[in-house]
């Protein structure tokens, strides 16, 4: 893909408004949190939510396996990511994951987020999180986000 076909727009940090900056996936205000830093890419038209996570010992559920709760985590900030840095507000209506893979500690997973469809304040989106060593598909979710009733953040 040659740099007409893709663009890369990243937010910095600081454009977080006040709100989200205490957000568990990607607040830089929170101590305890994973501080990801999402980007949107355009692709043939389409814009596409990305990010990196590499689980460390403190993500970890069973087995040096990374938590699957943190896992659903990041697939749904990806998906919401999408429209905040957008500048959209949307909350999540409903989510629904499908583990495929293992995501070992100490192994870097990329994430991706979408737009499947828009109907009036409800978007489809889909979020999927892959190894990064192989490629391999760890997870899918596909959820609903509803936009209040003024859909720009001021």
């Amino acid at each position: 893909m040659s740099g007409a076909q893709k663009q890369s727009v990243e937010k910095n940090i600081g454009d977080l408004w006040d709100p989200a900056n205490h957000c568990f996936v990607c607040g830089p205000s929170n101590p305890g949190g994973l501080r990801v830093r999402f980007r949107l890419e355009e692709e043939g038209g389409e814009q596409i939510c990305r990010a990196e996570f590499t689980p460390g010992p403190t993500h970890v559920g069973y087995s040096d396996m990374l938590h699957g709760g943190i896992l659903y985590s990041l697939l749904d900030d990806v998906m919401a990511n999408w429209s905040f840095l957008q500048g959209l507000r949307a909350h999540t209506a409903r989510c629904e994951v499908r583990y495929r893979d293992a995501a070992p500690m100490g192994v870097g997973l990329k994430l991706e987020g979408r737009l499947l469809r828009r109907r009036g304040r409800m978007m489809e989106m889909e979020g999927k999180a892959f190894r990064d060593d192989s490629g391999a598909l760890v997870a899918t979710a596909r959820a609903r986000f509803m936009s209040p009733g003024a859909s720009r953040r001021d």
